[in-house]
């Protein structure tokens, strides 16, 4: 199974660890897998190599009627709440309706973890993209206003690509590079230092180095 690079999960939280040395260690908890695989994607087929995994098993009242055909065809009573493709080297080891967990996974010292960031709605410059506010003074009518967007003139109008107030959070964001603090397979756990991306419950994918 060394061609399988990362798995599904979700976010259960924070807490901390010690080290051998007595340091604590804060570290973010991961349930990874277990992972279902849902098709096969082939080169001669599809054009890429790849698996669909399903993760978070879903009743099978609760699918569509295509969900419930493309389940029946993988051999499975049930659907997941998620599904995403996991590009494999070969995807011949594998077969429809087989279980993939930590085991599965060359884990090494580093991962990187893909997950959604929390949405902060709506914010201004200051917040969004750290701009200095204005004056504070009582005269001052620039406090946290942007400033100047664009010319009067020419081109007359704000260019592409202009930082300004707007949707916060909520994008895919990666966090490179994470140290893996512990591994317990037995129990689908992955401890990573620091923070990863998204709230509690979150879905979150990792991507082996």
């Amino acid at each position: 199974m060394s061609s399988l690079k990362g798995l599904m999960g979700r976010k259960l939280g924070m807490t901390k660890v010690f080290s051998e040395t007595g340091q604590a260690v804060p570290v973010t908890v991961l349930e990874i897998g277990p992972c279902t695989v849902l098709q096969k994607k082939t080169v001669a087929r599809e054009g890429y190599n790849a698996l669909q995994l399903g993760f978070a098993p879903k009743p099978f009242r609760g699918l569509r009627m295509p969900e419930q055909g493309h389940a029946k065809k993988a051999g499975l009573s049930h659907g997941f709440y998620h599904v995403r493709e996991v590009r494999v080297d070969d995807p011949q080891p594998f077969e429809p309706g087989q279980v993939l967990t930590l085991n599965d996974v060359e884990i090494h010292q580093l991962v990187d973890v893909v997950g959604t960031s929390k949405g902060k709605g709506f914010s201004g410059t200051v917040r969004r993209h750290g701009f200095h506010r204005g004056p504070m003074a009582h005269g001052s009518k620039h406090h946290r206003e942007m400033g100047s967007v664009g010319q009067s003139a020419s081109p007359s109008r704000v260019k592409k690509g202009r930082r300004m107030p707007g949707r916060t959070g909520g994008g895919r964001t990666t966090v490179e590079n994470s140290l893996v603090v512990d591994l317990r397979p037995e129990e689908n756990l992955l401890l990573v230092r620091g923070s990863v991306p998204g709230a509690v419950n979150q879905l979150v994918y990792i991507r082996c180095k």
